[in-house]
């Protein structure tokens, strides 16, 4: 039996990129009990419905994790709740901060309460290297988000509810991502690069949401999960989609990092190797963590960096990547 097979899900922004793909790969590959699409937009959740018709495991539940009665209402009854729902356009969030704020932070929030409240074992929100010594909103919401959700086991203490979390870069192909900004832009003939030397770790889709699952299994409750994953450098994907296009350089633009960083020094000697990943502990824990002796301490001083990393994508793989991303889509 796996993680997910008789069970019952939930999946916060549901009909997004991660949420539509968690779905799809939920049903063809598993067999739960029942998945609850749980979002906001009533058209993506009609389109969602109108793919699946013919499966009978799905239920579309309209609703904002800003929400707690709804969420509570939402939760009763489920197993396990992926927490995928956020705002994380970054000049949308700098424009929009209190809004930011609701969804990214107070909605983390109302999460872990409405598990609380109906004994859901297992929650794993997800996150992002922008939370990793942020500089924008979006990325100080989701540092915060994770902080609630990690320490949000000890106030579970009378109940089953676990909570942990993922964290990981960018997405290729994903809504904001520069994959389709290349797409775009390479109609034109110009693509615009903000600094030559930027770097950023890249996953796919697909490895997100199976990472996803396999810390769903892993997972004892107060976790950041970390994947091992490759680097690329911004100008490289440009060859890649366009090699005969102009390259404008634009410079850094506002709450823009030249480099990401998915593990820092001061976590690492909270960290443990585990082969295919790290896994950050908490450092105040009330309950009881999962053994971790088995696996070795994350060395001192060790910063997992784009920059810095040992796995990098050059052009020919990023091709690859890209023509694999455009043919699952």
């Amino acid at each position: 039996m796996g993680i997910l097979d008789g069970k019952t899900i939930l999946v916060t922004g549901g009909t997004g990129s991660f949420g539509t793909r968690f779905v799809e790969t939920v049903l063809e590959q598993h067999e739960p009990a029942a998945v609850r699409v749980y979002s906001r937009d009533e058209l993506k959740q009609s389109q969602l419905q109108r793919r699946f018709a013919d499966d009978d495991r799905l239920r579309y539940l309209i609703g904002d994790v800003r929400d707690l009665p709804r969420l509570i209402r939402a939760t009763r009854g489920v197993d396990i709740i992926v927490h995928a729902a956020a705002l994380k356009q970054v000049p949308a969030c700098e424009y929009n901060p209190f809004e930011a704020v609701q969804t990214n932070i107070i909605g983390a929030e109302n999460v872990v309460t409405a598990a609380i409240e109906n004994d859901v074992p297992l929650t794993l929100g997800l996150s992002t290297d922008k939370a990793v010594n942020p500089v924008n909103l979006y990325g100080a919401t989701k540092l915060a988000a994770e902080k609630i959700m990690t320490q949000g086991n000890s106030y579970a203490a009378d109940s089953v509810a676990r909570f942990a979390c993922a964290r990981y870069g960018n997405v290729v192909g994903s809504r904001g991502s520069v994959l389709p900004l290349f797409k775009a832009q390479a109609r034109t003939g110009v693509l615009t690069i903000t600094d030559e030397r930027m770097t950023r770790f890249w996953i796919t889709l697909d490895e997100a949401v199976a990472f996803v699952i396999e810390c769903l299994g892993r997972m004892g409750g107060g976790e950041v999960f970390v994947p091992k994953i490759p680097s690329m450098r911004v100008v490289d994907i440009a060859e890649a989609i366009a090699p005969d296009a102009e390259r404008r350089i634009i410079g850094i633009r506002p709450g823009e990092k030249l480099h990401e960083v998915l593990l820092t020094q001061d976590e690492a000697r909270h960290a443990y190797d585990i082969g295919d990943a790290y896994v950050i502990l908490p450092e105040y824990a009330s309950w009881p963590l999962k053994d971790m002796s088995g696996f070795p301490r994350v060395p001192e001083g060790f910063h997992y960096s784009s920059d810095s990393n040992d796995h990098w994508l050059d052009v020919d793989a990023l091709k690859e990547m890209v023509a694999g991303v455009e043919a699952a889509v």
